[in-house]
């Protein structure tokens, strides 16, 4: 179901740990792959983000400048309405685009697709965290130049983006470079997808403004609908002793500066194209003249402190982050790849989320789903605490829109949207959107997991325990006590992980968590000193005996449990139902939901992702491991995987039941998911709650981390097809370094103060008098001959 689709040869995408490219030029790739390699080569820091184009403009599928939480609204229509359907949506809008800088040679327009091409190649730095290309060509009259670029998003500056280009001809010719900023417009939707982002209709940036002056540009906007001010621009440094005149103009969809250059054999033509961007509430500060000051900025620095800095934050982020793999070049390529995205979408995400597709493409609108906290969160809390302090953070000042969606729906506390970018619910399909309720306990999940791990019970104070007392206020009230489940406190009519099964009772995975909400909230609560809980009362109006039905309701959770097959059903009716006929279901069939109508999956056992297994992961000590291993059995076979968000999962649960062969055959779908295209989407922007999970496969999966009530515990279980792993993790301020090979696993105390985790079932304590501990690896035990399912894994070369 799941197959790789991107196969290019190695002598063109070679393996290279440290970074991701092309060495030589084809143009048939180069055509064939526009959109692939836009997504690959993508920047971004988290707040602004550039598609990897070509610097030339052409050839592009899916051109993207965007702003994280910079949208547009647009009305949803329904055939058939009804009360409570948002009446709003909200889409990621596609900002001008700074990053042409066309070229002519003697009145002849380069261009890749038309060009004799000698030498040729780009690379995505990960160790720099920059964008390369180098071309050497020769033109229809011979003469023969070479151009080398290099792009970057700042980490640093985060409203800022350069390029540096520099041009050596090898003949005298005249030179004509074009730099531009252009408004695009959307491109429309190709195919029926729904994970595809709506275009709004009609006009969407109304200029207010803007100004050329010398090789600068300036331009003002504001969204028709949200009413939100942009100010973008750009300037230019010039640097040749070439004979040159330059003229900047405005155009209706954007400004160009034309440089005209009377260029010398030898003699390098270096420009340095800056780029900013800023946006804000219309009645707010100046965008325009933010953009201006930021150009100021940068200029000030210039491009080699710009530069500088972007290589000390990046290898920041490899000291803490980084995962080793020895034994295999090209998935230790394919790994730092990954990491390096969740990197790009979250180093400057403070203030807003972080999208299904961070800043990489426009697939599902930019928006925020529970992805960031059950899927990215586990990285940032182990990698980047403050940033996951952050994200957490967004999330509770989304509460007052969340308290009034939960009082439009009926309910107490509050209701966090399914999909968003300003707080309100965008989710156009509540059968899997708004009925997937189960992102309130993920929230909560979430925040409680950071303070475990970071130790911030500051956090958990002021913040995290308004969100569990809201939350935990709804499952109270969504729920009931039944009567013909002898009391059992039930929640019906919602929809879990896998939305193949929709709008059903009692899903086991959202009644398992919002357990553990109910719980966690009452637990908090019952914790706070007088201070901290009169200002809690103030900001809730809690009332006495709320904590005490919250414990009622979470101990009287209906969590059902078949008898007879040994399993826990997903749902109420799921097992009631018929397999679904997978032997004659045709491979270009899948994914299901783009060929069967939503009514023929729900009335079939067939699942999307992962959702009990999912369950059972998350609330790991709640299950033995006899009970994992029968549900993966039954519910393994009957995931098709749909989701992105699937393989992670039962990569891990695999690995801890002892399947070692199909966890790592999973492990190896979910790592290469974008850079082998197996959802054959790849070009609308990298998966970022996939790769989100592939961190937490080598963490959760190999690496047998357990974390919850305080503990921090190690199962290893390294791969036979390595011969190490290590991962450094961050501890409430301890950084801790494991290293895994197949005799021994090494822990070692690289800063901080004394740490004490458990290595299988022993407490291991370091120290910085005794900063290292070594265990020995238990090996895993022999993979038994399983009849459920196959999975079909990535060849090495599949991965580029």
């Amino acid at each position: 179901m799941l197959r790789p689709r991107l196969t290019p040869p190695r002598d063109i995408f070679p393996v290279d740990p440290w970074g991701v490219g092309v060495a030589r030029f084809d143009l048939d790739l180069l055509q064939a792959y526009v959109g692939q390699a836009e997504t690959m080569f993508a920047l971004s820091n988290g707040y602004l983000g550039i598609r990897g184009t070509i610097d030339e403009g052409q050839p592009v599928e899916e051109p993207g400048t965007y702003l994280n939480g910079f949208y547009e609204t647009r009305p949803i229509t329904y055939g058939e309405s009804a009360y409570g359907f948002p009446d709003t949506g909200q889409s990621m809008l596609v900002c001008p685009d700074g990053t042409p800088i066309r070229l002519t040679v003697d009145d002849e327009i380069f261009d890749l697709a038309k060009a004799e091409v000698l030498e040729f190649s780009r690379r995505l730095d990960l160790a720099k965290g920059v964008l390369t290309r180098n071309v050497t060509w020769r033109t229809q009259r011979g003469r023969r130049l070479t151009l080398k670029t290099t792009r970057l998003v700042s980490f640093d500056m985060k409203h800022v983006a350069a390029i540096r280009w520099e041009l050596v001809p090898e003949d005298d010719v005249d030179l004509v470079i074009s730099s531009e900023i252009v408004e695009r417009a959307p491109l429309p939707l190709e195919d029926f997808d729904p994970r595809l982002a709506e275009t709004p209709d009609g006009s969407i940036l109304c200029p207010t403004g803007g100004s050329v002056d010398g090789l600068r540009a300036v331009l003002g906007f504001v969204t028709c609908g949200s009413r939100l001010a942009l100010g973008c621009a750009m300037d230019h440094v010039l640097e040749t002793s070439s004979p040159c005149e330059t003229v900047a103009e405005r155009k209706e969809t954007g400004a160009a500066v034309t440089m005209r250059i009377a260029g010398r054999a030898g003699v390098p033509v270096r420009l340095t194209k800056f780029m900013a961007y800023h946006y804000g509430a219309e009645d707010g500060d100046d965008m325009v003249a933010a953009a201006r000051a930021s150009l100021d900025k940068a200029i000030a620095r210039g491009f080699p402190a710009l530069l500088a800095r972007q290589e000390k934050n990046v290898a920041q982020f490899w000291a803490g982050a980084d995962v080793e793999v020895e034994g295999d070049l090209a998935m230790q390529q394919v790994i730092r790849w990954n990491l390096f995205q969740l990197m790009q979408a979250s180093f400057r995400v403070h203030g807003h989320g972080i999208g299904a597709r961070g800043l990489t493409g426009r697939s599902y609108e930019g928006h925020y789903f529970w992805d960031t906290e059950i899927y990215v969160l586990p990285f940032l809390n182990y990698t980047a605490p403050d940033t996951a302090r952050a994200v957490l953070k967004f999330r509770y000042d989304m509460l007052p829109q969340a308290r009034a969606r939960a009082r439009e729906l009926g309910h107490r506390g509050a209701t966090f949207p399914w999909r968003t970018i300003n707080g309100n619910e965008a989710s156009a399909y509540y059968a899997a959107g708004t009925a997937q309720y189960h992102i309130n306990a993920d929230i909560a999940y979430a925040l409680n997991r950071y303070v475990e791990v970071s130790g911030d019970d500051g956090f958990m104070i002021r913040y995290g325990a308004e969100i569990l007392v809201e939350t935990a206020r709804f499952w109270l009230d969504l729920g009931f006590f039944s009567a013909r489940r002898e009391g059992r406190f039930c929640i019906n009519a919602v929809t879990g992980p896998d939305e193949y099964n929709a709008v059903v009772d009692n899903n086991y995975f959202t009644n398992l968590m919002a357990q553990e909400n109910l719980r966690l909230a009452a637990k908090v609560v019952l914790s706070l000193g007088s201070e901290a809980r009169a200002a809690l009362i103030e900001r809730t109006g809690l009332a006495p005996e709320e904590p005490g039905a919250w414990s009622e309701a979470a101990d009287r959770m209906y969590l059902p449990y078949d008898e007879r097959l040994g399993v826990h059903p997903q749902d109420d009716s799921f097992l009631d139902k018929e397999v679904w006929d997978f032997e004659n279901t045709p491979e270009e069939n899948y994914p299901l939901l783009l060929n069967y109508h939503p009514l023929n999956l729900y009335r079939s056992q067939v699942i999307k992702q992962a959702d009990t297994l999912l369950a059972m992961f998350l609330m790991n000590g709640s299950f033995a491991d006899a009970e994992k291993k029968r549900d993966f059995d039954y519910y393994d076979p009957i995931t098709t995987h749909d989701s992105s968000l699937s393989v992670c999962i039962q990569s891990i649960m695999a690995s801890e039941i002892g399947y070692s062969r199909k966890a790592f055959d999973y492990f190896n779908f979910a790592a290469s998911m974008d850079l082998s295209d197996v959802g054959g989407n790849v070009k609308h922007g990298a998966h970022v709650a996939s790769i989100g999970g592939t961190w937490m496969a080598l963490a959760y999966g190999f690496a047998g981390l357990r974390d919850g009530s305080g503990k921090t515990r190690f199962r290893p279980r390294l791969p036979a097809e390595w011969t190490r792993l290590q991962i450094p993790l961050t501890i409430r301020g301890r950084r801790l370094r494991m290293s895994i090979d197949h005799q021994e696993t090494v822990y070692r105390l690289e800063a901080g103060d004394a740490i004490e985790i458990m290595h299988e079932d022993e407490t291991v304590q370091m120290g910085p008098a005794v900063p290292e501990a070594r265990r020995p690896t238990t090996k895993a035990p022999p993979d038994p001959e399983l009849d459920s399912g196959a999975v079909d894994p990535a060849e090495p070369d599949d991965i580029m």
